[in-house]
């Protein structure tokens, strides 16, 4: 290999960093290789920077990316030599993933290591050894069942991620199957993508399957690949989603296009908890509790029925609490379900370990290459702060810096232009403070919805908005997940919670799903110009950026 290619678009470096040059003629094809193995981290105009961690290795190990298949990626794309040491400590990252291994036998389950030095080292660890049972051989030690989950915790935060083969308890028996014709009356089939999703999660029913994550892009039909992996589990259900909108689209989805029947299906949320063979609950009401030194009450559904695969929705969001209970269910299939594997509480290990590796990742700019998802034009509009408002801004506090620039009231003006270029197409302005949604909401005259908006007004609302009989619907956090409003193609982001990029991705999907004649959308944020907001942008888009999506950015004053 030649020590120096001006035409490649990469540089790596000792760090572990890798830079990634935008103009370069080859810069699609790197970005492309490179994101089934690290990780973005920033993305100004020209130089993208990528790191390269043991989970990002792990989860490409898992999904089935071979060691030499990155090393030779980095060879091929790189401007210069990589550096040795970089390449040796992939092939490092790699040969953990599988050195340790759960399984069961007639001894019970079993942790085994590859080698003595290993076996030796984690029964020495402080954080492992409280958690093994009795040594079997030099090589291999009992596990109580109860540990299990606690056990690939305390491996993984040690470096060493266990492939656990110990299999799963079948459940209760569930015949369930997919409709080849909906309730509503249109032919439904699998597309590629998902019905390969489904099968790689589940193995044919092998230990190498039944628990891990499948990320897909809003828009792309997880709930559909969820209910193909039910399919092929043909056991008892229980779904775990964001609130109850989304519990709701999750019935009438399972009514539409399952062979399960309304008295199969329960709800479990604050109003209603019927435990039926399918059990679709929130998070909100697995985490409540009467106060803050109590138990949480609602924990023991899990126990209520012999479930054979349990789904988290929105996996990224995944409460603490239900990670606790989730470390006890390793005995269960689980399947992970998000547009984004980001977690801004940094927790990505956990769901790595308790749920299961990255198992699918379709890039967002193949799925619209195909037709499958809206193509997406992403603007930054910025614009000044007024004058009587630059004063406080400058003598605030951080947060309160980000909430003057958030709501600057000029916003308003910019808003109104681009529903003015938008007009008659179906758009949602969205934003973090409810006070400026209802503001902003009131001056234009369209309806609001915030978390208080109760239920009942909620399914109004998104009816009015998918028939058509409203256009514009102001909306606070509650839409940023699972609200299925396929119909519109523009969003105009008002403000954001501070750097989240899974936020932002969340945002784009909903206006992802597939539209009429062009399949265009229109994805705008409003800015406030040199304040921390405008910091704090960067820092939201760097997922979408990883994903292939450029952002335009425009001054008020030039437009």
């Amino acid at each position: 290999m030649p020590e120096f290619n001006p035409e490649n678009p990469l540089i790596v470096q000792g760090d572990h960093t890798v830079l990634l040059e935008v103009d370069s003629p080859r810069y699609l094809g790197a970005r492309d290789a490179l994101a089934r193995f690290a990780e973005l981290i920033k993305s100004p105009e020209h130089i993208h920077t990528y790191r390269i961690t043991p989970l990002s290795i792990w989860n490409a190990c898992a999904a089935g990316v071979e060691t030499a298949e990155i090393v030779d990626t980095l060879h091929e794309f790189s401007k210069y030599a990589v550096p040795q040491h970089v390449a040796v400590e992939i092939r490092d990252y790699a040969s953990r993933y599988g050195r340790l291994r759960l399984s069961r036998d007639t001894r019970g389950l079993v942790l085994s290591a590859n080698d003595r030095p290993l076996a030796e080292e984690i029964g020495h660890s402080k954080h492992v050894e409280p958690l093994l049972g009795e040594r079997l051989s030099p090589l291999e030690f009992r596990v109580d069942p109860l540990v299990r989950g606690r056990l690939k915790q305390a491996l993984i935060k040690i470096g060493f991620p266990v492939e656990d083969l110990a299999g799963y308890r079948e459940g209760e028996t569930l015949p369930i199957s997919l409709r080849a014709t909906t309730g509503s009356g249109q032919n439904f089939h699998l597309r590629r993508y998902q019905d390969e999703a489904a099968r790689v999660f589940h193995a044919n029913g092998t230990a190498r399957g039944g628990s891990g994550v499948i990320v897909l892009p809003c828009g792309a039909g997880k709930t559909v690949v969820a209910m193909a992996c039910m399919a092929q589990v043909q056991s008892s259900t229980l779904v775990l989603t964001t609130g109850v909108t989304a519990s709701r689209q999750w019935i009438a989805e399972l009514l539409d296009k399952t062979s399960l029947q309304a008295d199969q299906i329960g709800e479990y949320n604050g109003t209603n908890k019927n435990v039926k063979p399918v059990t679709v609950a929130t998070y909100n009401i697995m985490t409540y509790r009467p106060r803050k030194d109590a138990e949480f009450v609602h924990l023991e559904l899990f126990d209520q029925r012999n479930w054979g695969l349990i789904i988290y929705d929105e996996v990224h969001l995944l409460p603490a609490p239900v990670f606790q209970v989730t470390a006890g269910l390793q005995a269960m299939r689980r399947l992970g379900l998000t547009a984004t594997l980001v977690r801004e509480d940094g927790r990505e290990d956990d769901v790595f370990a308790l749920i299961g590796p990255k198992k699918v990742d379709v890039p967002w700019k193949v799925l619209e290459s195909q037709g499958w998802i809206a193509s997406a034009e992403c603007t930054e509009i910025r614009l000044a702060l007024p004058e009587e408002i630059k004063m406080p801004y400058a003598v605030a506090d951080a947060r309160q810096k980000f909430r003057i620039a958030s709501e600057n009231p000029l916003k308003t003006d910019v808003v109104k232009s681009l529903l003015a270029k938008h007009r008659n197409q179906p758009t949602l302005i969205i934003g973090m403070y409810v006070d400026q949604i209802r503001t902003i909401a009131k001056e234009l005259g369209v309806p609001v919805l915030t978390g208080s908006t109760a239920q009942r007004k909620r399914d109004t609302l998104f009816e009015d908005f998918k028939a058509g009989r409203i256009d514009v619907l102001a909306v606070s956090k509650v839409a940023n997940f699972a609200v299925d409003l396929p119909d519109a193609s523009v969003a105009i982001q008002i403000s954001g919670t501070f750097g989240s990029r899974q936020e932002e991705a969340q945002r784009l999907g909903r206006i992802l799903r597939p539209k009429p004649g062009e399949n265009q959308a229109h994805f705008y944020t409003v800015v406030s110009r040199d304040t921390v907001e405008q910091d704090f942008a960067l820092k939201r888009q760097l997922f979408l950026c990883e994903q292939g999506y450029a952002y335009a950015i425009q001054d008020v004053d030039e437009r």
